[in-house]
Order: structure tokens, then sequence, then C-alpha cells
């Protein structure tokens, strides 16, 4: 844990000044784990902050503080999930638009593999966040705390309250439905080196 159980136990007895160490403490790990599940930078904060509400007024039934963790995290994948489901996100991953300054300074970079890797990085990055978008919300969560987080089995039990085998067949299924996207949109065209093979 990132903070002692006492300061727990005091922000469970109503200490605002505990309750907020939690939240100096956790603030960046709920930020990134948003920011990975909803995709909307310009949204993150408001699920955060519906998260630090939802941890405030809920705290007082957690059991031990030996469980926080892995429920700070369901609480957090939970308010992300709702946001979803409140159809706040549903574009199509758009096509960003260049300047002609920024498409100059691309072109005059292009030699170099500091180039070459981030725009490896970027075209695996894309290509991740559109199959996450070709399935649905419970996958993706799951597929990004396991995948792109690395969370372990055991964390993820702990998360989902599940047992192990349960997990490994949600994580076979979620997996199985990437890949069948990755298929359908023609998956060989793709070339993670540098973008779609043929452009």
């Amino acid at each position: 844990m990132l903070i002692e159980r006492e300061t727990l136990e005091k922000a469970q007895r109503g200490d605002d000044a505990a309750f907020n160490l939690i939240l100096q403490a956790y603030r960046k790990r709920i930020f990134g784990t948003i920011a990975r599940i909803i995709n909307r930078p310009q949204d993150v904060e408001d699920v955060a902050q519906e998260v630090f509400v939802r941890l405030y007024f809920s705290l007082k039934q957690l059991r031990t503080p030996e469980v926080f963790e892995p429920w700070l995290y369901r609480l957090t994948i939970n308010a992300s999930y709702d946001y979803l489901r409140r159809g706040k996100r549903r574009a199509d991953y758009p096509v960003a638009d260049f300047s002609e300054e920024m498409m100059l300074l691309a072109d005059a970079d292009a030699g170099t593999d500091q180039y070459q890797e981030d725009r490896r990085r970027k075209a695996i990055r894309d290509l991740m966040e559109w199959l996450f978008s070709q399935v649905s919300d419970e996958d993706r969560i799951l597929l990004t705390l396991k995948e792109v987080e690395g969370r372990s089995l055991r964390e993820l039990q702990e998360i989902y309250d599940v047992n192990e085998n349960a997990l490994k067949v949600r994580l076979f299924r979620a997996r199985q439905r990437v890949l069948k996207a990755f298929e359908k949109a023609g998956g060989e065209g793709l070339d993670i080196r540098g973008g779609v093979s043929g452009a």
C-alpha cells in the first residue's frame, strides 16, 4: 500500500487530512487507470472527481485495509465504466490533422532512428486503441488492466472478485474477440513497424 494503515483508518473515521493523504498517494494511479480506460483526456478529471466522491462516501464500508487497493481499483473501473455507459464516448478514433509546419518538421526528422521508433510505437498504440474500440467495454477494461497496466492474475481476481479459472476464461475470450476484430479488419495489411503497410 502507498499509505500507512493508520492513515486509512483515520480517513475511515472521517479525518479529512488523512483522506487528502490518500488522494495524494493514489491520484496518479487513478488518473492513469481512467485515462487508459476511457481514452478521452478531456474527461479524465471529471471521472476522477467521481471516483474521489465515491471513495469519500464509501470508505467506511471497507472491510479491512488489506483489500483497499483492489477495492479502490474496482471503484475506479466502475466509475470509468459508468462514464462509458452514459454514452459520453463512442466516436471512432479520428485521424489527426497536422499543420503544414508539423508536416515539415516530421519530414525533416524522418531519417532519424528516434523518429522511426516513435512512429512504430505510435502505430502500435493506435492499433491497440482501434482494436480495443472494436470490442465491448468489459473486454477493453479487462485487457487494459492485464495487457497495458500489467496487472497480475491475483490482482485481477481481487478487482473482479472471481476465481482464477473464471478470470482466465474471461481473458481468453476477450483476447479471442480482439483477434477476430484484427482479422476482420484485414490484420495482415497492418505493419507495426511504421503504420499501415502500403501507405
